[in-house]
């Protein structure tokens, strides 16, 4: 079997979702596939061996010659399986599947298990994303058949599910809900003071102060605007407010730290730092705007902050996730008509939010899922 992306640099999330994934199954469920990855020319030799790293025998290859004449790289792929002879190929995002639905009975392939990740013909058509206007206007059709031709799917969310149901007819129950999970390292740690008053020390936190973090990309579909409203609010509160920002550097981020300088910090941190950073938080920050790129999302930083037991403030509509938070009072939903009152959780709600994402955002916690899925396209 073969695991296939395009256009996906390593990353944080590549490691987590892609070759943790792939070396989880290999340990639990004795399969043996092999990660392909089409990736951009660009710094190409240090993001070849990043991925080597974690996943040993992966095949890595530039996309050639563009990113958006995507069938070229179809024609290597073929060849790629007329050496290795998978039966199945399990393609992450909208071209990957349609690059394996090429392939597919023109080899030794007799089954292509669509990876859906996200809505991309709204992801594009609400954001602006640099592509051709001509790949623009084929990804409708594109997406369409990754949902409706493939053999098997994977959804992030349930709300993707329904997405694919309205947008695109999809009657098939040929799918599996695998939520964005924590890495296979993650460890259950048992909070305390003895535990985390340290750490807020190391990073000049005081008893005192209530410590909110936003942890991620600045990008669009993040809604960063909508955060400033609430930020000044909670800032103007009380100078124990303070707020951290764990990303790129953006101009909402200067002006906020202008007004507030003893207040607001940004940070750039290792992936591998980032979790003992959330745990001298207090609370965690998911808000996003209403658009169907949010309300199908499996935000990664939805369990990552759980796992360091910090309540999530969260908007209304995102994911499956809004209403995992009503469900399991597991933090507040946010609506820009409402004001915050938000204080510290003592550590047995810290440790019960922990115990939380364990039982629902970990690899073993989804085995039922996986298990179905290799059934199917073995």
């Amino acid at each position: 079997m073969i695991y296939l992306t395009y256009g996906e640099p390593p990353s944080g999330v590549f490691f987590s979702q892609v070759t943790d994934v792939l070396n989880y199954l290999d340990q639990k469920h004795n399969t043996s596939i092999r990660l392909v990855a089409f990736i951009s020319l660009h710094d190409f030799s240090n993001k070849k061996k990043e991925i080597l790293s974690k996943r040993g025998n992966a095949i890595v290859l530039p996309m050639l010659p563009k990113a958006p004449y995507w069938k070229f790289n179809s024609i290597i792929l073929w060849f790629i399986c007329l050496l290795l002879q998978p039966t199945a190929i399990i393609a992450r995002n909208v071209i990957a599947a349609n690059m394996a639905l090429l392939v597919r009975n023109k080899c030794s392939v007799k089954k292509v298990c669509f990876d859906g990740r996200g809505a991309m013909k709204a992801e594009w058509t609400e954001y602006p994303i640099t592509v051709p206007s001509n790949w623009k206007k084929n990804i409708p059709q594109l997406e369409s058949n990754a949902v409706n031709k493939s053999d098997f799917r994977i959804a992030v969310t349930q709300k993707l599910v329904e997405h694919w149901q309205s947008e695109y007819h999809y009657a098939s129950t040929k799918h599996v809900v695998i939520p964005c999970t924590l890495n296979s390292n993650f460890i259950v740690n048992e909070l305390s003071e003895e535990l985390v008053n340290p750490i807020r020390t190391t990073y000049h936190f005081k008893a005192e102060d209530l410590v909110l973090v936003y942890s991620g990309s600045v990008s669009g579909w993040q809604s960063f605007s909508l955060l400033k409203p609430l930020m000044l609010n909670f800032l103007s509160e009380s100078q124990h407010h303070k707020l951290v920002f764990l990303s790129n550097e953006d101009v909402m981020i200067q002006e906020l730290t202008a007004a507030f300088p003893n207040q607001v910090s940004r940070r750039w941190l290792k992936h591998e730092e980032v979790t003992s950073f959330l745990l001298a938080c207090d609370w965690g920050i998911l808000i996003r705007e209403q658009s169907v790129t949010n309300k199908v999302a499996s935000p990664t930083k939805f369990a990552e902050y759980l796992s360091a037991g910090l309540p999530v403030i969260i908007s209304e509509n995102l994911g499956d996730y809004t209403e995992f938070v009503k469900n399991n009072d597991c933090g507040i939903i946010y609506s820009e008509q409402k004001s915050l009152s938000i204080s510290k959780k003592p550590f047995s709600e810290r440790n019960r939010l922990i115990h939380l994402v364990q039982q629902n955002w970990t690899k073993s916690a989804q085995d039922g899922q996986y298990k179905k899925l290799i059934e199917e396209l073995l």
